[in-house]
């Protein structure tokens, strides 16, 4: 069969919640299984405009702006410790496979910068998980899954994450 698709570079997309792990292993199984390398990510929203709107009828437009950038680069630096760190700890040196070649920490619109991302590295498979939160007692499909699975040009796997 010449026809089976190739998986050479798999996103693995968190936003590091308690229920990272489950979807995190799903992942690491497809490398393994497809001898391909993971490119961990996580995007970190903007402040929004009103939140914006708000910090600026305090301060000046530019001082908000500033400390805007300041924070937002503070955040992704941290947030980039983070994923280093789920990643060691949930890969404790027990295995010689290492998959994860690169921990990318984005800030924008997740659905947006998941798209992006998927297609400047040339993933062959998008793992997510299916969402964080509860309506009504039900775990439903949250936005940002339903988007990238709605708008990926490459297969999107959404793991329950519960």
């Amino acid at each position: 069969m010449s026809n089976i698709p190739s998986i050479s570079i798999i996103l693995y997309v968190t936003d590091l919640g308690e229920q990272a792990k489950p979807v995190f292993k799903h992942a690491l199984v497809l490398a393994k299984q497809h001898g391909a390398d993971i490119v961990m990510l996580h995007v970190v929203e903007p402040m929004s405009d009103v939140a914006m709107a708000f910090v600026s009828s305090y301060v000046s437009k530019e001082v908000s702006s500033k400390v805007q950038k300041t924070t937002m680069q503070e955040i992704l630096a941290n947030m980039k410790v983070r994923l280093e760190k789920f990643y060691s700890e949930e890969c404790d040196g027990s295995d010689s496979f290492s998959p994860v070649k690169e921990f990318l920490v984005v800030g924008g619109k997740p659905s947006e910068e998941i798209l992006r991302v998927a297609e400047e590295d040339k993933v062959d498979m998008i793992v997510m998980g299916k969402s964080t939160r509860k309506v009504r007692g039900i775990r439903v499909m949250g936005s940002t899954a339903r988007r990238v699975g709605r708008m990926s040009n490459v297969p999107v796997l959404v793991v329950p994450n519960y």
